[in-house]
């Protein structure tokens, strides 16, 4: 079965960094894109980052543009967001999953980023 267990959240001062993981497994991970999405309190699921199967070919949120960066290891059927500069707009519970139009219903638990001072 299909599981997305991310890790790495917390809690950060603005401008500091955080590196989220995904551990996922139940499918052909290296066969499909990746992408990241948050979502903060009483707003909808969005999109942050995604990159194709192979790597190396990567789009982001104008709002994070610059700040973060996605990346993946087929091997480990892990992707990563690295976060610098955050900004307490960041907050929110940061999930994985596949890219659209592939993403699935399930999601799983995400990990908590909260940037304040």
């Amino acid at each position: 079965q299909v599981q997305f267990v991310e890790s790495g959240g917390g809690l950060v001062q603005p401008g500091g960094s955080l590196r989220l993981s995904c551990v996922t497994s139940g499918f052909s991970f290296s066969s499909y894109p990746m992408s990241w999405y948050r979502q903060a309190p009483g707003k909808e699921r969005e999109l942050v980052a995604t990159i194709i199967s192979g790597g190396g070919v990567t789009s982001s949120a104008d709002s994070v543009k610059g700040r973060f960066t996605i990346s993946r290891d087929n091997a480990k059927n892990t992707v990563y967001l690295q976060m610098n500069s955050l900004k307490p707009e960041d907050t929110a519970v940061y999930y994985c999953n596949r890219a659209r139009p592939f993403t699935y219903n399930y999601w799983g638990q995400g990990t908590q980023v909260t940037v304040s001072s």
